[in-house]
């Protein structure tokens, strides 16, 4: 099992500790619910540092990155990032990642998750005909996500990077805590605002800015939060998580993602999902609130009040801002619309439940 820079940091704290994409990795430290709270009331550091980056660089990058991914990178101008999706053969979905621009036309770091690294990796190489300059950079990437309504306030005591007026999905590099070289990006997997810090960890810069943010946040309550809550945190928006709302099964425009799937360029399997727009998808990943008294659970069939199975859970949970529980799954498109009554099947009982609107309220 790998180590992240910060491995000792969450063991010293007491964090509950559980393997997770081949690292060693924080679930919790004082509780889910907890930790939730202060994410969106005030504000946490996730160690994010088993995520994947990869450095694509030269003439071709542009192009290539074109080719692989199925929104438009042309658009982005230097400092700009992207969400993104890397369709398959088939039309499904290889990995969701973002899209930075580093240098327009000639260097962009690529964001992908942990468990996927390799899978991607040999994705985007296999596309790569023309010899593109790429570097995995993702074992000497440290990255830190401080969200929550007070983070930029905590994140701007400690550089000179204009950080509170970051605009969403852009980014900065500059001297963060004394350390060079840092990126800071208005981004994040919460909904509760604050930016992701991206650093190598040479010369003791893992413990240098962890340090500091701390010491610049204890005043607003920041908490080290596990990912526990970032699943929590991610749900209540509606984010997907890869392996559960999206996999190489679901297209794009079944899991609500036909806005980052841009038919104005040529990309891998684009006949495949145009056809699908044209003739319309045959089911859909909704949001959904329980009605009757239960948790919704990963796999957990779908049905009508008739006990006929109409679709599946991705991903569900006991929404701890909302008092209620919530969950993500696909139906057939006939029941996808606001306020359909659907019934999850736990155990031998078929409890109610209603398709809702994303963000979850």
């Amino acid at each position: 099992m790998k180590n992240t820079p910060f491995t000792q940091k969450h063991i010293a704290l007491g964090a509950k500790m559980a393997p997770f994409a081949g690292y060693n990795m924080p679930i919790s430290y004082s509780g889910i619910n907890d930790e939730h709270a202060t994410v969106r009331k005030a504000v946490g550091v996730f160690d994010v540092s088993h995520m994947g980056e990869f450095i694509l660089k030269g003439e071709g990058a542009l192009a290539l990155i074109q080719k692989v991914t199925s929104n438009d990178a042309s658009k982005l101008k230097n400092g700009q990032a992207q969400y993104s999706c890397l369709p398959n053969e088939q039309g499904g979905i290889v990995d969701d990642l973002l899209v930075y621009c580093v240098e327009e036309n000639k260097v962009y770091m690529l964001v992908v998750n942990a468990s996927n690294i390799e899978k991607d990796w040999n994705w985007i190489s296999k596309h790569n005909t023309d010899n593109v300059e790429m570097h995995n950079i993702s074992d000497k990437t440290a990255l830190l996500a401080v969200q929550g309504p007070e983070a930029t306030k905590v994140i701007q005591s400690l550089t000179s990077m204009d950080v509170l007026n970051l605009k969403y999905y852009t980014f900065a590099k500059g001297v963060f805590a004394g350390v060079e070289n840092v990126l800071i990006s208005a981004t994040g997997y919460t909904g509760a605002g604050g930016v992701e810090i991206y650093f190598e960890d040479v010369n003791g810069a893992a413990d240098k800015i962890w340090d500091a943010i701390f010491e610049a946040g204890a005043s607003y309550g920041i908490k080290p939060i596990g990912l526990g809550a970032r699943d929590t945190l991610r749900l209540e928006m509606g984010f997907c998580l890869y392996g559960n709302d999206i996999d190489d099964q679901t297209s794009p425009l079944e899991a609500g993602l036909g806005w980052i799937t841009k038919f104005t360029k040529e990309f891998t399997a684009k006949s495949i999902l145009e056809q699908q727009k044209a003739a319309g998808v045959t089911r859909k990943l909704v949001g959904f609130e329980m009605i009757d008294k239960g948790i919704p659970r990963h796999h957990y069939e779908i049905k009508t009040a008739t006990g006929e199975t109409i679709g599946f859970v991705t991903s569900g949970t006991q929404s701890p801002s909302l008092s209620k529980a919530i969950g993500m799954g696909y139906v057939q498109t006939g029941y996808a619309t606001i306020d359909s009554e659907i019934f999850v099947a736990v155990r031998d009982k078929l409890l109610k439940a209603k398709v809702v609107k994303f963000p979850f309220a």
